[in-house]
């Protein structure tokens, strides 16, 4: 093969995956993607109940599974951090759930600086990216690669989490994405509603990437690890790769753009010698730039877990029963893609306040057909249904930095969780309302058994003691090379690096501040608009 290329994308997740076919669509650009993990395209990636086979990362089954430093505010805790390792990467083990976020999330990034980031200006590309299963409207896209759908065959235990939210005043809503996502109702997902694939998990890369890997001016190196980003002078112009066959460079006679994601993407930056020099010169790298963001300003939702055994059947479980009933659900998935098996597991959930005088809400609820407890990794007999409850705009901002100059090692993850006293007053007020939710009709009914000692009466420092001993993140790691127009800005609001020519950022790491709700949406829409500018940039 050629070992230079215009462009040379680094990560095959949403972002690069997005990144790689749009700029691949001018037959006269060439385009180099480069991801460590597989293909992508596994049964496991493709079925959407599969995931439980992935997320817990024993065995790392399309799955960095990395793990945080301890928590000071976790008691001590070591966290968890599943991030996908596959072309569409955290969009291949994800719950698929389709959310952009509110008004003011970008109209804030806008506000700061990043100017034609405000909500006005990325909707188009949100619209560019959607298949919506439901068309086209002012707030929808229905004719992009990414295939948004209404749930196949959600249980009749998620339609009455939404309407247990009746008993706090709370309106039912079909549309979480229309700016304002306040409510409670089922959540749209990224699944294909063709027929050929109905049912499937739509990864970025089943969305884009697969569609595009035929075209002669694409290559995809998969199980081809980064090292390091060459440099000469002030310019990227080549990464160097470690595969099968062992150590090479590829070139990149345009740009070098780094998707790796939120932790990837500042560890490799910092293993070609740039960011903090107290974070690079210790493992014995020479210093390139001295950026002093880089690995900085890590965000991230804290999810605190509530669950109930039931004796409602029609969900999953574990035990005989359980085992019969997944195969039979299984078969017919297969048959038509409409069965349980499609379930995203979260199917239904909610957009709070925690305060009624707060402006828009704080709060979002996840509710899970399955008892959940620490990442799938603790299985409990019977059936059971977990309520999850995250604080949208943390206050705790953590970092991500080198352990080593190896680069195969893993990165040192702080998400300093519960480091700001605000995230866990919000989290207590949170955890209550969702227990009152879930105690309300219709919901009540199904209950046979609280689990992990939650009751009636808690006091706040019980619920403190509570979700300090349990509480880890909800997937959504944003903000360690944030955009901005100041000194700790990593990228520029063109995604340039600040300070080296040839080199931008394309992943959520980019993000000035997390957005209010779930990140792959975002990530891809950051992709899209990211491609217009590189090819602005080029003409």
């Amino acid at each position: 093969m050629s070992t230079a290329f215009d462009y040379v994308i680094v990560g095959g997740g949403s972002g690069g995956a997005t990144l790689a076919a749009r700029l691949s669509e001018d037959p006269g650009t060439t385009v180099c993607l480069i991801e460590a993990g597989d293909g992508g395209n596994s049964i496991l990636v493709r079925a959407p109940a599969a995931v439980l086979a992935m997320l817990p990362g024993r065995p790392k089954l399309n799955n960095w599974a990395f793990k945080t430093v301890p928590q000071a505010g976790l008691n001590g805790r070591q966290g968890y951090q599943p991030r996908g390792k596959a072309l569409g990467g955290s969009s291949a083990i994800n719950a698929m759930l389709y959310v952009r976020g509110q008004r003011q999330d970008y109209d804030g990034w806008a506000a700061a600086g990043c100017a034609g980031w405000s909500r006005d200006d990325v909707l188009p590309y949100f619209l560019r990216a959607e298949d919506n299963e439901r068309g086209a409207d002012d707030m929808h896209g229905g004719d992009g690669p990414l295939h948004v759908s209404d749930q196949k065959a959600p249980r009749p235990i998620s339609r009455a989490f939404v309407e247990a939210h009746q008993a706090m005043q709370v309106r039912q809503t079909d549309d979480f994405n229309t700016g304002d996502n306040s409510g409670a109702g089922l959540y749209q997902v990224t699944q294909f509603h063709s027929a050929e694939k109905n049912g499937e998990r739509c990864s970025a890369a089943a969305a884009y990437l697969f569609p595009a890997m035929g075209r002669a001016n694409l290559h995809v190196m998969t199980r081809s690890h980064a090292q390091r980003v060459l440099f000469e002078g002030r310019r990227a112009v080549a990464v160097r790769v470690k595969t099968k066959a062992g150590e090479t460079e590829i070139r990149a006679n345009r740009e070098v753009i780094l998707s790796g994601g939120t932790f990837n993407t500042p560890q490799l930056l910092q293993l070609s010698g740039v960011g903090r020099p107290e974070d690079i010169r210790p493992h014995g790298i020479d210093m390139v730039h001295e950026l002093p963001g880089v690995g900085q300003n890590l965000q991230d939702h804290l999810d605190f877990i509530l669950a109930w055994k039931t004796r409602d059947r029609d969900n999953f479980g574990l035990g005989l029963y359980a085992t019969w009933n997944l195969v039979r659900h299984i078969l017919k998935w297969r048959r038509d893609g409409n069965s349980m098996f499609a379930t995203p597991f979260a199917e239904a959930g909610s957009f709070l306040k925690s305060d009624p005088a707060l402006d828009r809400p704080d709060l979002q609820t996840h509710f899970v057909i399955g008892v959940v407890d620490d990442h799938a990794r603790r299985l409990h007999l019977g059936h059971g249904f977990s309520a999850h409850v995250c604080a949208l705009r943390p206050y705790s901002r953590g970092t991500v930095s080198l352990t080593s100059a190896n680069s195969m090692a893993a990165p040192a993850i702080d998400p300093a969780f519960l480091s700001d006293e605000r995230d866990l007053h919000t989290l207590i007020r949170g955890a209550r309302m969702t227990r009152d939710i879930v105690m309300s009709p219709p919901l009540r009914d199904y209950v046979w058994k609280e689990l992990f000692g939650t009751r009636d009466g808690m006091s706040d420092t019980e619920w403190e003691s509570h979700i300090r001993a349990r509480a880890d993140t909800i997937y959504h790691p944003v903000g360690t090379c944030r955009m901005g127009v100041d000194d700790m800005a990593v990228v520029d609001p063109e995604l340039k690096l600040r300070g080296i020519e040839g080199l931008r950022i394309v992943d959520a790491s980019v993000m000035p501040t997390l957005i209010s709700g779930n990140t792959n949406a975002p990530t891809i829409m950051i992709a899209e608009k990211a491609a217009d500018m590189i090819r602005r940039a080029a003409r």
